[in-house]
């Protein structure tokens, strides 16, 4: 490798990074905004959930019960309802998403220490609300005064999440997300720009190596895609509080062995493609639905099946989606993430091989 070549194409294409505004601003600005859309707008909390109440009993036993729910800030008591039908009709409309039916006789049976059922209607069109509304109710019903109280107790503690916030999920998730959608696109694109204006075909005269022209491109979009994490990091921490349990540095240096890795799969895509309308579709097909879908970013990937568990294994968001939620929420140190640390290197050392095959012929 001579590195007076390489030198000179670094330079090349900082001054080109440079002299193109309109992708530095789309490039410090759009990761921002996925991430504040992304942060706000994915909420797996139950808050205030919309609750209808039919109270049957009507009795000072059943009317604490009803207290209960509406001093809860998980739920939110949108009508008393005089039936079942009122009930139903209120959920078809989506006015209420769950509904509690007190029977006649509750109080009665509760101080008889009888079995006293409570009936829970509740909207299954949205699956995750509904478990976790559903967690919810039973806790509020199984924490209810009896006459007689159980003698075998739960006492819960929650670790890593205590608060158990979507934003503390969310947002480490998001990094390896946002790494994974801009900085192979504006790789991508930059190369394949080259080929449609015929400018590559100077590199093609050069004796440059294509070893040495990917390097060469590889390295300005580095630092440019390190410059989005740390920037996307910094406003986590700032505005949505994440908490850091592990070691700061430690995540930097997995999102610079990140970074290398999604630069590098934007490179193999351009050594593909031949248009840009073709390097951003195929860039969106690889990187940014596979982020979102086999990540494990919203989706645990120990409840899909057996094929589709394999088959998240060929992304690498997977493994720093491990690394950056196992250092902030759980304080992994490098012992425990070192595994998918060198995975990372494995992937991005073959993506760059790849590519390199790719543009075998001597871009000289």
């Amino acid at each position: 490798m001579n590195y007076r070549r390489m030198t000179a194409l670094l330079t090349k294409e900082t001054r080109e990074l440079v002299r193109d505004p309109v992708t530095i601003v789309l490039a410090a600005i759009m990761p921002l905004i996925m991430l504040f859309l992304f942060g706000y707008a994915i909420n797996l909390d139950v808050d205030e959930l919309a609750l209808g109440i039919y109270d049957q009993d009507n009795t000072p036993m059943s009317r604490m019960l009803v207290d209960r729910f509406a001093s809860s800030p998980y739920f939110e008591i949108i009508e008393y309802s005089h039936s079942t039908h009122d009930l139903e009709r209120s959920m078809q409309r989506s006015q209420i998403r769950a509904g509690i039916v007190i029977p006649s006789g509750f109080s009665r049976r509760v101080l008889r220490n009888q079995p006293a059922p409570v009936q829970v209607i509740i909207d299954g069109g949205y699956p995750v609300i509904a478990r976790l509304g559903l967690a919810y109710i039973d806790a509020v019903v199984a924490s209810f005064p009896k006459p007689q109280p159980d003698l075998v107790g739960v006492e819960t503690r929650v670790w890593y999440n205590p608060s158990l916030s979507s934003i503390t999920f969310v947002v480490p998730g998001l990094f390896a997300v946002i790494l994974m959608a801009f900085p192979p696109l504006l790789t991508a694109l930059a190369i394949v720009r080259e080929k449609e204006t015929g400018s590559v075909s100077q590199i093609y005269a050069s004796p440059l190596h294509s070893s040495e022209y990917i390097l060469g491109k590889l390295l300005p979009y580095a630092s440019v895609a390190f410059l989005e994490i740390l920037m996307v990091i910094l406003v986590g921490f700032a505005w949505f509080k994440v908490p850091i349990a592990g070691s700061l540095p430690l995540l930097f240096f997995a999102s610079l062995i990140y970074v290398f890795t999604t630069v590098g799969i934007g490179l193999l895509v351009s050594s593909i493609a031949r248009t840009q309308l073709a390097a951003m579709l195929l860039t969106l097909i690889i990187t940014l639905m596979p982020s979102f879908l086999f990540s494990g970013f919203l989706f645990p990937i120990f409840t899909m099946p057996f094929g589709l568990q394999l088959y998240s294994q060929l992304f690498p968001a997977n493994y720093f989606m491990e690394v950056s939620r196992g250092i902030l929420l759980k304080g992994l140190g490098i012992e425990a993430v070192i595994p998918n640390l060198l995975l990372l290197i494995i992937y991005t050392l073959v993506v760059f091989i790849f590519a390199t095959c790719r543009m075998k012929q001597k871009v000289a």
